[in-house]
């Protein structure tokens, strides 16, 4: 058969998962297809193009490595720009060549907006969009300090935070009332401003760019329409979005009033030989700037291209995003204005900072649209009931109202088959069901064979929610063992450990496992073993099951080196112990840095100098700050009473306190804990797994919060504490979670786990509703007594040190680590 030639103009995400439709639905045998980009990189991953600037690469973006197109048999035009489109002819003409096509395919995407403002061309003056972009704003920013973004929409926010993450004072400038218009109102506006602002990030609304010149303090200078100015040595302008429809203008195919090419429900131009898809493309009047919609067009437009019957009805444009740390969701009639017997439910707690907004048909019957800003916890369950019709429970409001024994909770198997799991691959629980009647009975062979949660991944929980719920509803029993050596979870493990009193791993596996162990189940057991009696890690039973840097007691780094970091509880540190750590330093030359954490980390230690390295620290003071461990970090903290003016109590006092207490305690993954001497917060304890906060009238006790890849804020479990019931308190929360949690559980997922919420955890913590309390303080308390410094006891017996050399039979340095001189400290070559 003769093949057609067909041409996909435009290799982004949107392109390319044309192309991968084409491929897995055999079109390769119909047509001969040639694929243009104008980039540098085969496609790549620009929903999460921000983690550029977070250590990802453009390899590790890619959405397929370079070889997939060619071995199936689609030639990828790389760093070549189309120019002309000839439709006459069927050509189209690139910057080397042209090219006869059969169909064509329009994906060229969109580009960033810039204002038509004087000076906006200005050299640091760049725009936000693609690999190439983010390197030139690396570049400029290394000899920046400031930088300001022109627009507070979601790729303004995003830009904001790339420029705060590479070092710079950052400013956003939003022309509307308030940031983000288009997600949130007013209200949600305005603590989304809070929020940011708190994160050290200027925000300027309501405000026009008149020009932008020569500034007296930076490079530049911009002049508002009411000749106020801000001055920033880097602008980065990401003002939206516009589609790249001047191929398909200049060749004379309809076009929308605003831009954009006009589509029909098959993804036809104007011109039958044409379709368009994606950012550029017009469909009813309107751009869909999200992902999802373009796949959908993708998929709608090799219907049309293999004749089958498929339409494009357009696409739902809720959002769930996470920017600058903060969650906002938007879903359908957020604002509520295009319902006029749509009634509103709100709830805002100014103490949380968090803000929701539920739009319910006037009825209350039916979800109309939520709006979401601080706390996207119950996203995944008000889109369901959005997206499905679903009815909602007799009372709404009980929907974004804080946890509470009555809230109704939407379970895996209240969904219908038409409800949509994956919007990125518009994969429903239908299909997911249909891959399980099949036999897939493992989450990864679903997510292989539906393609389930393989786009954004923020559909993840959700989805494994549903695998379980349906395996288990057709009788399969659902896998929650450790490993494949231990047919038990964490938990079962731990209740194993302690009522048999079993003290080795070896003696565990004997008795309730199989097999020799692996790298999942030997540190989990170790970290069991260690909550429940403390025995050092270096003890000859326990060595060989620790991971790398539990075993040598430092984090390793990615040249081999090692980082040291000794403990500073509270962050209190004595003149005398700086210099010591400044000697260390200088004397191994090692990269020194302060921490998030009010601590200091000593980089580049190499293996055999980690003893000597911990002995100068231990004579001076200091002690193993656990920094390699799923353990006690840090516990932060103010300046309290001592100090501030605003401080209501001893904050550095009960930090050292509680620091010196935990120090030690093995858990099921890392612990960080923060006082705060007032309601200012400064020690930011609501992003810990254990929060204090004083007031006038003692302490308030948060749980549960963290920051990392999904923060949360921490839940206020009890107020006005004294010191002796503060700790008692946190002594039972600790252990309880140690004793219950899952492997490499944080205690915010825990806790959102938990069934019966935080009234369960307050019930079991402070009230004993399980008659437990005294049994997990007399377990901490035995943690406590047990403890001691792991360095100090590597140190005092020869046997271990052994261990800390690069090769058994060479006593010289590891010669393969290179280093280099940056900004006067040594770093990685």
């Amino acid at each position: 058969m003769n093949k057609q030639r067909l041409i996909v103009i435009g290799n982004g995400m949107v392109g390319h998962h044309l192309v991968e439709q084409l491929i897995e639905r055999d079109a390769t045998q119909r047509f001969d297809i040639h694929v243009f980009g104008e980039e540098r990189h085969p496609a790549y991953d620009r929903v999460h193009l921000s983690e550029y600037f977070t250590g990802r690469d453009a390899k590790s973006l890619a959405l397929c490595d370079a070889d997939h197109y060619a071995s199936n048999g689609i030639e990828l035009h790389l760093r070549e720009a189309v120019t002309r489109i000839d439709r006459d002819a069927r050509r189209v003409v690139t910057d080397r060549d042209s090219y006869p096509y059969d169909r064509l395919v329009l994906a060229t995407g969109s580009y960033p907006f810039v204002p038509p403002i004087p000076g906006n061309d200005r050299e640091g003056c760049l725009v936000y969009r693609t690999l190439d972009d983010l390197d030139a704003i690396r570049t400029a920013a290394a000899s920046a300090t400031t930088g300001v973004v022109v627009g507070g929409g979601l790729l303004g926010l995003e830009a904001a935070n790339a420029l705060r993450g590479l070092n710079l004072d950052t400013a956003v400038v939003e022309f509307a009332p308030r940031l983000m218009p288009m997600q949130v109102d007013a209200e949600g506006g305005e603590l989304l401003r809070e929020k940011i602002e708190s994160l050290g990030v200027q925000v300027l609304t309501d405000r026009a760019t008149q020009r932008i010149e020569d500034g007296e303090a930076s490079a530049h200078r911009m002049v508002f329409q009411d000749d106020k100015v801000l001055e920033a040595d880097l602008i980065v302008f990401s003002a939206g979005i516009r589609p790249r429809d001047e191929l398909a203008r200049e060749c004379g195919l309809e076009i929308g009033e605003r831009g954009g090419v006009t589509i029909d429900d098959r993804c036809q131009t104007s011109d039958p030989a044409i379709l368009a898809i994606g950012e550029c493309a017009l469909w009813n009047e309107s751009i869909f700037g999200l992902v999802a919609p373009g796949y959908q067009m993708a998929k709608v437009a090799l219907a049309t291209l293999t004749d089958d019957e498929e339409t494009f009805r357009g696409a739902d444009m809720s959002t769930k995003l996470k920017l600058l740390g903060v969650d906002v969701g938007a879903i359908g009639d957020a604002h509520g204005d295009r319902s006029p017997s749509a009634r509103t439910f709100r709830y805002l707690d100014g103490i949380k900072q968090e803000y929701r907004k539920l739009v319910v048909s006037g009825d209350g019957r039916r979800l109309l649209g939520a709006m979401l800003v601080g706390d996207n916890a119950t996203y995944d369950t008000l889109m369901q009931y959005y997206a499905n019709g679903l009815e909602l429970p007799e009372d709404p409001a009980s929907l974004i109202l804080p946890s509470s024994e009555g809230v109704p909770t939407l379970g895996a198997d209240a969904l219908p088959d038409s409800a949509s799991i994956c919007s990125c691959h518009n994969v429903t629980k239908g299909a997911i069901c249909a891959a399980i009647d099949a036999g897939v009975t493992e989450l990864a062979a679903v997510k292989g064979e539906t393609r389930a949660s393989t786009g954004c991944g923020g559909c993840a929980a959700l989805l494994k929610s549903v695998v379980d719920s349906e395996l288990e509803a057709r009788g399969v029993e659902v896998d929650q063992s450790i490993c494949e050596h231990f047919a038990h979870t964490r938990q079962a493990l731990y209740s194993i450990v302690r009522v048999e009193g079993i003290r080795t791993f070896s003696e565990l596996i004997a008795k309730h496992g199989q097999g020799l162990g692996c790298d999942i189940c030997k540190p989990a057991v170790t970290s069991i073993l260690a909550s429940c009696f403390n025995e050092p890690i270096t003890d000859a039973a326990h060595v060989p099951l620790q991971d790398t840097n539990d075993t040598f007691m430092a984090n390793m780094q990615k040249n081999g080196t090692y980082s040291v970091v000794p403990r500073v509880p509270g962050g209190e540190i004595t003149p005398d112990k700086l210099i010591v750590l400044g000697r260390v330093g200088e004397k191994y030359g090692l990269y020194t840095k302060v921490t998030g954490g009010q601590r200091i980390d000593l980089f580049g230690a190499r293996l055999e100098d980690l003893p000597n390295i911990w002995r100068e620290l231990l004579e001076a003071g200091f002690e193993t700050g656990h920094a390699y461990a799923k353990s006690l970090r840090t516990v932060k903290s103010c300046v309290g009473s001592t100090w501030c003016r605003y401080g209501v109590a001893d904050s550095v006092g009960m930090a050292i306190r509680l620091e010196n207490r935990y120090k030690g305690l093995r858990s099921p993954h890392k612990l960080k804990l923060a006082v705060s001497g007032c309601t200012r917060e400064c020690a930011e304890a609501q992003s810990k797994d254990v929060g204090v906060i004083a007031t006038e009238h003692g302490w308030n006790l948060y749980v549960c919060g963290n920051g990392g890849m999904r923060p949360r804020h921490a839940e206020l479990l009890a107020t006005d504490l004294d010191d002796a019931t503060l700790i008692k308190t946190i002594d039972r929360f600790l252990m309880f979670y140690v004793r219950t949690a899952d492997r490499l559980q944080r205690t915010s997922v825990w806790r959102e786990n938990l069934e019966g919420g935080l009234d369960y955890l307050r019930n079991v913590v402070c009230s004993d509703s399980l008659g437990l309390a005294e049994e997990l303080e007399q377990q901490m308390q035995t943690v406590i007594d047990n403890y001691a410094c792991e360095w100090a006891g590597a140190l005092s017996d020869p046997e271990k040190l052994k261990r800390f050399r690069s090769f058994v039979n060479d006593a010289r340095p590891d010669p393969e680590i290179i280093v280099t001189e940056e900004r006067g400290q040594l770093r990685p070559a």
